[in-house]
């Protein structure tokens, strides 16, 4: 297709904001959600220095996390910009955002109940 073929429905996108959906997450098997499936969720998340979340682990689902920016500190290990985490079923996640910063979390199968939680921050 040229440049020249592209219709105004061609170019017609959807747009949302992060803020409207819960904790970030904008795929998976809940609402609200962009793409409502069972096979991930993907989310992306801001932090701002000292804040924590509630330690927990997921029974049924594995979960990447990629450090946008910031720096972090997971299941006891500094991690920051570029760094990929991978927590398979089971595993305690123990998550501290130590400078302000973003990640980016893909969780697969989407399974509404799975986070199952250790101690609330």
């Amino acid at each position: 297709m040229s440049i020249d073929q592209v219709t105004s429905k061609s170019l017609n996108m959807k747009l949302y904001n992060l803020k409207k959906f819960v904790g970030g997450w904008v795929v998976g098997n809940f609402y609200p959600s962009i793409i409502k499936t069972k096979d991930f969720e993907f989310g992306v998340k801001h932090y701002m220095s000292g804040q924590k979340d509630d330690i927990h682990k997921h029974i049924q689902a594995q979960e990447i996390t990629i450090i946008v920016s910031g720096v972090f500190r997971f299941n006891g290990k500094k991690v920051r910009k570029d760094d990929v985490i991978l927590l398979d079923k089971d595993v305690v996640s123990k998550f501290e955002c130590l400078e302000e910063g973003s990640i980016a979390c893909v969780k697969t199968p989407s399974v509404v109940g799975d986070k199952h939680i250790i101690k609330k921050s």
